[in-house]
């Protein structure tokens, strides 16, 4: 799977279906079940690698109400990951607009379901649940050491 192809399972996010997080994620799901196993971990990882990528001290402090203000300050890791899975869910423009300018962050917005999609086509695919997929970076918050030393 390549950059293209990634933005193409993006895309197929079928957001008239917003408030129903399945039906958004389901034809997406369903196009990358339609792919190998290794499609679908390839996936995973450049969505990690993304996630990763926007993992940073300046997109924290520009997700809105809950953005990071600085280390004695409660911040929450999770909501601040949801809020990248937001950039990354609503396409590869608004991602590489965040990414080169972190004050265009959308604001209090979140899409923790965009974590699951993989795990769905794997599922759709196989029948079976997946156990989990080796990525080449964390896109868990705090993950991004570059991007939180700045």
């Amino acid at each position: 799977m390549n950059e293209q192809e990634f933005w193409s399972i993006i895309h197929l996010l079928d957001w008239e279906e917003a408030g129903d997080d399945d039906a958004v994620l389901q034809p997406a799901a369903e196009a990358l079940s339609k792919r190998s196993i290794a499609e679908i971990q390839a996936f995973e990882d450049i969505l990690s690698r993304k996630l990763h990528a926007l993992d940073t001290r300046a997109h924290a402090q520009s997700i809105g109400t809950d953005a990071y203000i600085n280390d004695d300050e409660f911040f929450s890791a999770d909501a601040f990951l949801y809020a990248r899975c937001v950039v990354v869910a609503n396409g590869r423009g608004l991602y590489e607009m965040v990414l080169s300018d972190p004050a265009k962050f959308p604001q209090d917005l979140e899409f923790e379901s965009l974590l699951s999609l993989a795990y769905a086509a794997f599922e759709l695919k196989t029948g079976e649940e997946c156990r989990g997929f080796e990525t080449s970076v964390s896109y868990e918050t705090f993950s991004n050491r570059t991007g939180w030393n700045q």
